[in-house]
């Protein structure tokens, strides 16, 4: 099944937000892209619930900057409140990535075809997207096209080993996992010559459980295209 892409996201500036500086109000970004934020970017590009993306690698291209800027994010009574946030900023990256199919979800069998939704998705690619692109935030514009992973020069190449701590990996949904929970993934992140190994959400040991949730249904001609129509669509 051809089920795999690779492409450059790059973006003016990025925010993959620590949750620990969300206390104060402020954010700061993680240094490094999360699971959670690329998956996001591959939804993005193409999803339907028949499939899951799957974060293999992501190859850190240009060098880790910061950049603080001031803000005035909306109060929830009305009005406005100062904050400032530290994103990263003029990032690139090398992403590559596949999908699965969901087999959570027997209802949709029948729109597991292969090589339609491939096709799709690379065609989507090329377009920069089926949806607006994001780098961690709406805030933050990202942009995608193809690419061969590894082409090119990356600034960590030749740097062995960088290890980042305990980071947040993803949400599991229990409409991926087949369980009744919404659950936080974290995982020891760590950089390899400039490359990020994702491992799969199932295989985080460090989870905790956010709260009960229960799947959402989907139904083809019910609220959900069958994937001819989605591709006809898309030409």
């Amino acid at each position: 099944m051809n089920n795999r892409i690779s492409f450059r996201l790059w973006g003016r500036y990025a925010l993959f937000t620590d949750p620990v500086t969300r206390i104060g109000g402020e954010k700061c970004s993680y240094h490094l892209p999360t699971y959670e934020a690329i998956k996001g970017v591959l939804k993005s590009i193409y999803w339907k619930p028949t499939l899951i993306w799957y974060v293999d690698k992501v190859r850190i291209v240009k060098p880790l900057r910061t950049q603080t800027k001031g803000t005035k994010p909306l109060n929830w009574n009305g009005g406005n409140s100062l904050a400032i946030y530290t994103f990263l900023h003029e990032v690139e990256y090398q992403v590559e990535a596949h999908f699965e199919w969901n087999l959570h979800r027997p209802e949709l069998a029948n729109d597991r075809i292969d090589g339609k939704h491939y096709s799709i998705a690379q065609r989507m690619l090329e377009k920069g997207g089926r949806q607006d692109i994001f780098l961690g935030t709406r805030d933050c514009q990202g942009y995608v096209e193809p690419c061969e992973f590894g082409s090119g020069a990356g600034i960590y190449d030749g740097i062995d080993e960088l290890a980042f701590g305990l980071m947040f990996h993803s949400f599991a949904y229990p409409d991926e996992t087949g369980g009744n929970n919404l659950e936080t993934l974290l995982w020891q992140a760590t950089l390899k010559n400039g490359i990020l190994h994702f491992p799969r959400p199932e295989d985080c040991s460090v989870r905790r459980i956010v709260r009960p949730m229960s799947v959402k249904a989907f139904g083809i001609d019910d609220n959900l295209q069958a994937v001819e129509q989605t591709e006809q669509e898309c030409l």
